[in-house]
């Protein structure tokens, strides 16, 4: 049976650096949590859960999981969106993309990418950009526990990745977007002008 893949979209920071939640920030006229949604959805990943902290939003179709623990760091709200999808069944849910809203660069393509590894039989697969690993992952179910046990304050997935570096399915994404993340007002404009110049293309 075709594994069946979900997409969790973190976007509960408070964008301190932005002046306002990350997730409510809009570039190009879409917020970067329908931005980011859109990415999994036309990637493949279905159903969505978005986990949302410092701001409610919400996006028609999605699961949404408040994260009231969000100032802690991304660890929790990677454990509210995982804690989510552990309800559903496997055939339902045999693994989860993870993206975060504040990198609108990266292309649905390279979603599709990690699903296609993960068809192929990869547990554990991360979009690499010249080598070089970043977001979005994709993690099966079978290690969603120790993820869990492992995501404490801002690292997310990070410590469980590094612990398990053997077991990683690098998957080349450098010619399908960038993971370049939003965190100050220039950083804002910079990627704005990048999304308008893909639109005038």
């Amino acid at each position: 049976m075709q594994p069946r893949v979900a997409g969790v979209l973190l976007a509960a920071g408070e964008g301190s650096r932005l002046g306002q939640p990350k997730a409510l920030v809009e570039i190009g006229g879409q917020r970067l949590a329908d931005r980011g949604v859109a990415l999994l959805r036309a990637g493949g990943a279905a159903p969505v859960v978005l986990v949302t902290g410092a701001a409610a939003v919400d996006v028609p179709g999605t699961v949404v999981v408040h994260n009231p623990a969000w100032s802690t760091g991304m660890g929790s709200s990677l454990t509210a969106g995982l804690t989510a999808l552990r309800s559903l069944p496997q055939d339902v849910c045999s693994a989860a993309v993870i993206a975060l809203a504040d990198q609108p660069l990266v292309g649905p393509e390279s979603v599709r990418r990690l699903i296609a590894a993960h068809t192929g039989g990869a547990g554990i697969a991360v979009a690499a950009y010249d080598g070089r690993p970043r977001n979005p992952v994709l993690i099966a179910r079978e290690y969603w526990d120790e993820v869990l046990a492992m995501a404490h304050g801002d690292a997310g997935a990070r410590p469980f990745l590094r612990a398990h570096a053997d077991l990683l399915t690098l998957v080349e994404s450098g010619d399908t977007g960038s993971p370049d993340d939003i965190d100050t007002p220039d950083d804002l404009a910079r990627v704005a002008k990048v999304l308008s110049q893909g639109d005038e293309a």
